[in-house]
């Protein structure tokens, strides 16, 4: 019979946050364990992986409303401060007018500019997801100038996603009313993808599609700084009968994405799945089974209490788990989660913090929307055209009356900065924290032995850590420049547990 070592010590921060040297962690490949009592995320060294963190928009192409710019660029700063909040994941946005800007013709320089962002993060212990992203199908989509459109509807803006030459809009008009996404032009693009329709050259958009997504996969097979590709954001899929088309869809990206893997001599990377975008607020869009390997994760945005009325709901987060059980109980990640940043600076106000806390119990990875948005993203353009000085969300302030960048919104991240278990020995069994006091746990079952425990916990809200720990050995923890630490520990085999709180 085994006998559990329990420690219990305190840890003294002798260094400023500024003097201290960046700690960085190894980033092994990762993989999915399917179970239909929860599938997990597990890394080559036989632990369960949270990814938590942020989408960054830095590298997509929106079609400007105005004069001001759409994005910011994606600097060395910008990845010490996704770190410094603890995060070890960024969902990248890209697009794939700029990966195929041809048909057949793929911009290697933009490839290049995803791998100068893959490093950049892995350079501060972040993961890259690599998201093909899309808003009401494509920047092609605004109205035309001098469209007229009619009563009870308005001239569409451009968003992102598709380049013109795959945007098979029928002529349809480019108005809107209520949604972006019910621009007929929109639904008249999203209706030929979904039947392959033929574009230049005869060949099928979605399989045009499918190989462009290949192509950057290829690019990145053997890449352990890659966590995976989500296929596409939010899928238009409105009608019953388009929903039912995603399995084929998925099934023909993820044929694609595996044999460019092989072809380069790579490694299967996961593959991110999203219900139609109806299913944050609906309940509604989740596509039929499908045959596909084990490396697939479910990964719904869950937005209610957020961006639509009514408080967060525990159903939403079950609903994510029973609906990953049609992927064989794949892991789940929520790929977009969030809110108006100035929520933050209620403390009576505890989305941000409720929203977590169910990340936590259900054990599912998040990134949050967003990181920085500028105020001439298209998201924006409906308060511009309303007549007010557009707001931007995100860790940034910024003034648009001015375009000046204040700072960040110190409340905001804050209210994100908080502890989890980065790589969790065996299998996690559960994790929580309290965001008032900084008591934070963990617990582990059927880890082997020598296999080393990484959690975050922020010092830099809570002050000098008490560890105590059992079946761990050489629990101690290493400091980081933006003023939080990682906890390490070492396994003694088979269950283990760690609890972190200020020390008194």
């Amino acid at each position: 019979m085994r006998v559990a070592l329990a420690v219990v010590f305190c840890v003294a921060a002798v260094l400023p946050a500024a003097a201290r040297p960046r700690a960085r962690l190894p980033l092994p490949a990762l993989h999915a364990e399917p179970d239909p009592a929860g599938g997990r995320i597990v890394d080559a060294r036989g632990r369960e992986v949270l990814l938590r963190g942020v989408n960054v928009n830095a590298l997509a192409e929106y079609r400007p409303y105005g004069a001001l710019p759409t994005t910011y660029p994606l600097t060395r700063d910008d990845a010490e401060r996704v770190a410094d909040v603890g995060w070890n994941v960024v969902r990248l946005l890209v697009s794939w007018s700029r990966v195929e800007p041809a048909p057949g013709v793929y911009d290697d320089a933009y490839l290049d500019e995803i791998g100068r962002a893959v490093r950049l993060l892995a350079r501060e212990s972040v993961y890259t997801i690599i998201d093909f992203h899309q808003d009401a199908w494509g920047p092609t989509l605004a109205a035309r100038p001098g469209e007229v459109c009619g009563p009870g509807t308005e001239p569409a803006f451009g968003w992102d996603g598709a380049p013109g030459w795959a945007t098979l809009d029928g002529g349809a008009p480019h108005c809107f009313a209520f949604a972006r996404e019910l621009s007929p032009a929109v639904r008249a693009a999203f209706a030929a993808f979904f039947a392959n329709a033929p574009g230049p050259g005869g060949v099928g958009i979605r399989t045009r599609y499918a190989a462009a997504l290949a192509r950057v996969a290829r690019r990145f097979a053997r890449s352990r700084l890659v966590a995976g590709y989500d296929v596409m954001n939010e899928p238009n899929a409105l009608a019953p009968a388009e929903v039912a088309l995603l399995d084929d869809f998925y099934a023909e990206v993820l044929a694609a994405v595996r044999a460019a893997e092989r072809a380069a001599g790579g490694f299967p990377h996961l593959v991110l799945l999203e219900p139609a975008i109806l299913w944050s607020d609906f309940g509604s869009g989740m596509f039929p089974p499908f045959a596909h390997d084990a490396n697939v994760v479910f990964a719904p945005h869950v937005y209610r209490g957020g961006l639509s009325g009514g408080p967060i709901q525990v159903a939403d987060f079950e609903r994510a788990r029973s609906d990953a059980a049609i992927l064989g109980g794949a892991p789940v990640l929520i790929g977009e989660w969030g809110s108006d940043p100035r929520r933050a600076d209620d403390p009576a106000d505890v989305y941000f913090r409720r929203h977590q806390e169910l990340q936590d119990r259900f054990r599912f990875s998040a990134t949050l929307w967003t990181w920085r948005e500028a105020c001439g993203d298209p998201h924006k353009a409906g308060d511009a055209r309303a007549g007010r000085v557009p707001f931007v969300w995100g860790a940034f302030d910024v003034d648009c009356a001015t375009n000046t960048v204040r700072g960040p919104r110190q409340a905001l991240v804050d209210r994100l900065t908080r502890a989890y278990v980065r790589g969790a020995p065996g299998r996690l069994v559960e994790t929580a924290y309290d965001p008032a006091t900084g008591a934070f746990s963990a617990a582990g079952a059927e880890a082997p032995r020598g296999v080393r425990l990484v959690a975050f916990w922020p010092a830099r809200l809570h002050g000098v850590p008490a560890l105590a720990g059992t079946g761990l050995r050489r629990l101690r923890t290493r400091a980081l420049r933006g003023g939080g630490v990682y906890v390490v520990g070492e396994t003694l085999g088979g269950a283990w547990s760690v609890s972190v709180s200020p020390a008194p």
